[in-house]
């Protein structure tokens, strides 16, 4: 086994962040310049999954947990084809992988896919900054010739904002294609792919559903030409508040009363579908422990999250909405946000987090179950 010495050449780099806070380190992964929104993840494993979600398109991730890189990347766990973070911040990488399916070093796969990354800082002191200030722009900058502190810092702050980005449609499939049941086949299922993770369609397939993947600029006509028993928006990233497109179309989706299912960005466009608004989180929730309560059971669950954004919808009462009435279904109870909706007059329902446990706990599991005892329904 073969590592990489990028790293170990000790190549400078420095993270600058948009409110003029800087740390120095050494280079991870590709060397140069990239940029994004600066967030922090929570979980201990799966990096492999949280790089390749698309959910984190145009986002710097810093991993809380120190040692990063300890499996290294095999062939089996990406969620897409590419690495989709902006960059990648790490307090201590991994030197030596050690898992019998790695393939090759993070630093190697980093550096491979063009993502620039940074190590050796204190990703707690960085953690703590944005849970005070909030998630923010910040620049990664590594090589032996960087620009000065006040050049870094103006390209930082001349870089995109969050707020107000319209982005599935860069990660979402340009091409519909199928993903077949696994054993016999109940039902079929157009799937809005919004930046979908590919354990999805397959958590479907498990429980015998055809599952027809759309771009997200798909049309309601599109969606119905599929002849589907069941709708489901994926999760994907930017701001629920540019979807004008897929929110139409849930809105024709929600006047056939076809079962519908939405995860994260979909919970997001099922709160606009039915008239709540949605904002921006002070620094979001990513990670694979967030703790959500069901609360059509009371149930706790230990979940998975990528969202930077939330629904405003009342938690105390039921809404009156153009579809029927809507209740909140699920709730952080770390902050008490929004993490569900479903309605009580119809087959539709959401969750704010993932429950296709790529990575993460299988806590969630059973709302692929409840999507089929939905479509069992209707059929019925």
């Amino acid at each position: 086994m073969t590592t990489s010495t990028r790293g170990a050449a000790r190549t400078p780099a420095v993270l600058v962040l948009e409110d003029g806070r800087i740390f120095r380190g050494r280079a991870y992964g590709a060397v140069g310049e990239t940029f994004g929104e600066a967030v922090f993840s929570t979980g201990m494993t799966g990096y492999q999954e949280t790089l390749t979600d698309p959910s984190y398109h145009r986002q710097v991730v810093v991993m809380t947990a120190p040692h990063v890189g300890n499996t290294g990347v095999n062939d089996e766990d990406p969620e897409s084809k590419r690495i989709w973070v902006a960059g990648y911040v790490v307090r201590d990488p991994a030197r030596v992988p050690s898992s019998w399916r790695s393939r090759r070093t993070l630093d190697e796969e980093l550096a491979a896919q063009g993502v620039v990354g940074i190590s050796g800082i204190d990703t707690r002191a960085l953690t703590r900054h944005l849970r005070e200030r909030g998630a923010m722009r910040v620049g990664i900058f590594s090589g032996t010739a960087l620009p000065d502190e006040d050049a870094m810092l103006t390209k930082v702050r001349e870089a995109p904002e969050m707020k107000g980005a319209d982005l599935a449609a860069e990660v979402a499939t340009k091409e519909a294609y199928v993903v077949p049941a696994i054993g016999e086949k109940k039902f079929t299922v157009a799937a809005v792919d919004l930046g979908i993770k590919g354990m999805t369609p397959h958590r479907m397939a498990e429980r015998g559903i055809e599952v027809h993947v759309l771009p997200a600029t798909a049309t309601a006509e599109d969606v119905f030409a599929v002849n589907p028993d069941g709708v489901f928006f994926s999760n994907g990233p930017g701001d629920p508040a540019t979807a004008d497109g897929p929110v139409s179309v849930m809105r024709a989706v929600l006047e056939r009363k076809t079962p519908l299912f939405g995860i994260c960005f979909g919970n997001q466009i099922l709160g606009r579908a039915l008239g709540f608004g949605t904002y921006k989180l002070k620094y979001g929730h990513r990670g694979i422990n967030q703790p959500v309560q069901d609360r059509t059971t009371g149930k706790v669950e230990v979940t998975a999250h990528n969202h930077g954004f939330a629904v405003d919808a009342p938690t105390d009462r039921v809404s009156e909405t153009p579809y029927g009435r809507a209740e909140v279904s699920h709730v952080c109870l770390n902050d008490d946000v929004v993490e569900g909706l479903q309605l009580l007059d119809q087959p539709a329902f959401s969750v704010q987090y993932h429950p296709e446990a790529a990575a993460g706990p299988h806590d969630a599991a059973y709302l692929f179950d409840r999507f089929v005892s939905l479509m069992e329904g209707q059929r019925a």
